[in-house]
């Protein structure tokens, strides 16, 4: 009898109740999907002090804030100074947080033109250079991903470049590039196009929430579909004097240079530049494809202040209800969040607004010894305006990593407008957080935009994970290093000579990461020995005369052809350590032994060409000599 038989002889409240049932099941697979865990795969990043979250962490170990003056690169900064708000024309601080140079940039290593570059904002070339980096820094190529369903998203909300660009109404600079070089859009647009990403390609701009936002919308396309994988990123340079002075005569510039949030005396913010930017996939299927897992993103929200008293004040109401969204859709309670990455201007309107906030939301039933800890990265590095929000997640990250939280600087006096009767505590000092087994580590990370639009996003620290570790003390043989021209390859050889002498116990594992993690390029050097010793001594070689590279166009595929020995190339125990130390070569032998079974039921062809002493080995004896040679031969093509 058929499913259709069977189904006509059920009752009508039988049949409802299948429906019901499968109604049920949907709606689960559903609210299932909209909760999925999203993992941070990488992270790559530039802030004032630091071009690498190695440095970014040590800069922040250090205790030191970023702050300095405005260097001469972006505009005189005694032109445009004045210690009074009012005066016409002239920004109260000459203070900020800056990058270095921002001018340069390896066009051609892009596919762009030099004139291009030229009418091109920073902020796109900076996008560029960071977002390869963090692709470089997780389990996949640049190569790998062309033609995928990756996302892209940027928060962005600065166009200062193209103030320089028309200096004194100069339109006669306005060319070809103009519009692509300057718009937002493009921020997006042009690093899905470099990639040859074919998922959504979006730049958000909602003021200072901008890129936590842009984090939000990732993770909503990844749960959703829209992509595989995704790029969240978020950018801010200060190019040009009249955003400093527009924010300076809205009265919140501190003019020390110093960020007091949470304190007694705060001045205001003080503006700073930066970019973030993360490599994000579903959990599921970065366990699934053995990446490297630095955190997991358990639920996130947005939302709006609405009618608020002023157009640029926070809601407090509006901020509560934020953070009990995003504990919603990560299926948490309040007491589940240990550390709060808070938004933390500094300003003295905006602090207390946002901790009544967190306390309420998140300190409901919390025991008196469970204080919620508090800290500001802006305390550190300045506001990074649409940067700011993932520059907070990259703190909590490393944080968890190094389960250490830095401290929150220039916290001498706790305001007298906040309430400290709560279970809350700011980290004034950096503290040990470390991992427990009872319960995983978890931050809220928030960031509010200047006109309301708010966002929150939860991260939990990265599951276990099985450490792949090298087992034997094989030497590192070659290292093949690549680049797109010769003067860059030589920096790479120098770079690589100084990584494996100050670690060559990690010498194995740099060579496979460097093979497996990053694109090939037509410029080649191979460096080959028979220990490290002898490979840092042909790059330091290379480094110092340029000599005996390869260049080697890619679009040409090379002619290949493997010469192997005959009868009298064999011996017991050959290829026995890339049998020991190379999957593949292992699998192919393997496979091989599968197929002989039949021919020789009394041993194996592994047992023939290890398990037997010299003296008496089978061998020697032509009609296995010719198989085992020709199997050791073909797992060697193979692995090649």
């Amino acid at each position: 009898m058929d499913q259709k038989s069977t189904h006509r002889e059920l009752s009508p409240l039988q049949r409802a109740g299948l429906v019901i049932a499968k109604l049920e099941e949907k709606i689960e697979s559903l609210q299932k999907a909209a909760q999925a865990p999203i993992a941070v795969v990488s992270m790559a990043c530039r802030f004032p002090g630091a071009d690498s979250p190695e440095a970014f962490w040590q800069r922040l170990m250090d205790g030191e804030d970023f702050i300095g003056e405005v260097p001469a690169e972006r505009w005189d900064k005694d032109d445009y100074f004045h210690p009074e708000v009012s005066a016409p024309g002239k920004s109260s601080t000459r203070k900020g947080g800056f990058l270095g140079s921002v001018r340069d940039f390896d066009p051609l290593f892009f596919g762009i033109s030099p004139r291009e570059a030229e009418n091109m904002d920073p902020q796109q070339r900076l996008l560029l250079e960071v977002s390869w980096e963090a692709i470089e820094r997780s389990a996949s190529t640049a190569q790998k991903l062309k033609g995928s369903q990756t996302g892209v998203y940027v928060g962005i909300t600065a166009s200062d470049y193209v103030r320089n660009l028309l200096h004194d109404d100069r339109y006669e600079a306005i060319d070809t590039y103009f519009v692509t070089g300057n718009a937002l859009n493009a921020s997006a647009g042009r690093l899905a196009y470099t990639y040859g990403f074919n998922g959504p390609a979006l730049a958000i701009d909602t003021a200072c929430s901008s890129s936590l936002v842009a984090l939000h919308e990732a993770v909503q396309g990844l749960r959703s579909g829209d992509c595989e994988q995704a790029l969240a990123a978020g950018v801010n340079l200060i190019v040009h004097p009249s955003s400093h002075i527009g924010v300076s005569k809205m009265g919140i510039l501190n003019d020390r240079g110093a960020c007091r949030t949470f304190a007694e005396g705060a001045e205001g913010i003080v503006r700073s530049e930066g970019c973030g930017v993360l490599f994000l996939k579903k959990l599921d299927d970065a366990v699934r494809d053995g990446d490297p897992i630095l955190g997991v993103i358990k639920g996130s929200a947005i939302n709006q202040d609405g009618a608020s008293a002023g157009l640029t004040v926070p809601s407090g109401q509006a901020q509560e209800r934020l953070i009990n969204k995003a504990l919603q859709n990560a299926g948490l309670q309040g007491t589940d969040i240990s550390y709060v990455e808070a938004h933390g201007t500094g300003t003295s309107l905006g602090d207390p607004i946002e901790v009544g906030a967190i306390t309420r939301a998140l300190c409901k039933g919390r025991q008196p010894e469970q204080k919620l800890r508090l800290g500001a990265l802006k305390s550190n590095i300045g506001h990074t305006e649409s940067a700011s929000g993932i520059a907070g997640v990259i703190k909590v990250l490393l944080s968890l990593q190094h389960e250490c939280i830095p401290a929150n600087l220039h916290f001498e006096q706790p305001s007298k407008a906040i309430d400290w009767t709560a279970p809350i505590q700011v980290v004034d000092q950096h503290q040990p957080w470390p991992a427990h087994a009872a319960q995983p580590r978890r931050a809220g990370i928030s960031a509010f935009g200047a006109v309301g639009t708010n966002a929150h996003v939860i991260i939990e620290e990265a599951p276990a994970q099985e450490q792949k570790t090298t087992t034997s003390s094989r030497a590192l043989s070659l290292l093949a290093l690549s680049a797109k021209d010769k003067a860059a390859l030589q920096s790479m050889a120098a770079s690589y000579a100084d990584l494996l002498e100050a670690q060559p116990e990690q010498a194995l594992d740099i060579a496979y990461s460097y093979h497996t993690g990053r694109d090939t390029f037509a410029q080649q050097f191979w460096a080959q020995g028979k220990d490290t010793t002898a490979l840092i001594e042909q790059l330091r070689a290379f480094h110092e005369s340029g000599q005996h590279y390869i260049s080697a166009p890619l679009d040409q595929k090379p002619m290949l052809a493997f010469l192997f020995p005959g009868q009298g190339g064999q011996y017991p125990g050959m290829a026995r350590t890339l049998y020991e130390q190379e999957p593949y070569f292992r699998a192919i032998i393997d496979e091989c032994a599968e197929h002989l079974k039949e021919w020789w039921p009394d041993f194996t062809l592994t047992e023939l060409i290890y398990g037997q002493p010299a003296e008496d080995s089978l061998l020697h004896r032509t009609d296995y000599t010719q198989p085992a040679l020709f199997a050791v031969e073909y797992a060697l093509a193979k692995l090649w």
